[in-house]
This record gives C-alpha cells, sequence and structure tokens, in this order.
C-alpha cells in the first residue's frame, strides 16, 4: 500500500531542493536517496566533468558528509529564488557560518524523480533572494 502511494505523489523541484538542503544541514543522505532516480548525474562547477550515476554521487556524497563531520564545521543549506538557468528556485550553500555563502544549487525533476543537480558558481549564491529557511 505505501509503495502504491508513493508512485502517486509527484515530486516538484522544490520537494527535490528541501530534500537536499535536509541532507547537508543533517548530514544524512537519507533524506535524498529514495528520490533519485536511477539515471541520476551531477555537476559541480569545481569538478571536471560530471557523477554520471546515483551510486557514484551516493559514495561520493557519503565521503563528503563523512569530511563534514569529522571536520566538526557546520554547512548551511538554505532554500532561495534565483531566476536562472530555467529555474525559480535553488539552495544557497554555506560553510561554517550561514554568510559564508559557497554555492547555488539547482534540482531537475522528471516523472517524480530527481534526475539532475547542479552546483554553481554562477549564479553567486549572494545573487539569490534568501529565504531564511533550512530545513532539518
Amino acid at each position: 500500500m505505501k509503495h502504491e502511494m508513493d508512485s502517486q505523489i509527484k515530486l516538484t523541484e522544490i520537494d527535490a531542493l528541501r530534500a537536499y538542503a535536509r541532507m547537508m544541514n543533517t548530514l544524512d543522505m537519507s533524506h535524498i536517496e529514495p528520490l533519485l532516480d536511477e539515471n541520476f548525474r551531477y555537476s559541480s562547477q569545481w569538478m571536471i566533468g560530471e557523477i554520471p550515476s546515483k551510486q557514484e554521487f551516493l559514495d561520493y556524497m557519503e565521503s563528503v558528509l563523512s569530511s563534514i563531520k569529522q571536520s566538526c564545521s557546520r554547512t548551511y543549506a538554505e532554500i532561495a529564488h534565483a531566476n536562472a538557468w530555467g529555474h525559480d528556485e535553488c539552495v544557497v550553500t554555506a560553510e561554517g557560518e550561514k554568510e559564508n555563502l559557497v554555492a547555488t544549487v539547482f534540482a531537475h525533476v522528471k516523472n517524480g524523480k530527481i534526475t539532475r543537480i547542479d552546483m554553481c558558481g554562477d549564479p553567486p549564491p549572494s545573487a539569490t533572494m534568501r529565504t531564511g529557511k533550512y530545513p532539518s
């Protein structure tokens, strides 16, 4: 029964962004893992190429989140608005403190699954309209 209900729920881009923000704010991948499409891709303007699969992304994020936990640093992921790259909403990330903005994150959703996440420096997070909402 639960599986049937899950397939009827329409995942939106803002839902995907909230899930990503929850993952970063709690350092827990379980918020996003079930929402990822099998053909998921991840790109970052700070990486050469992109991560071409769901499993490689999960392995990569496990390493990233583990490093953050070990560093005793803090990450912040805030819902924001940015009219860029065909998106209206995004997540802005910060490290150490909420004003130390690092990146703007966009999500792509198709058929109820997250198909792609892009981490960008352009537009800069400072150019977004921040909401003060940090999903956890």
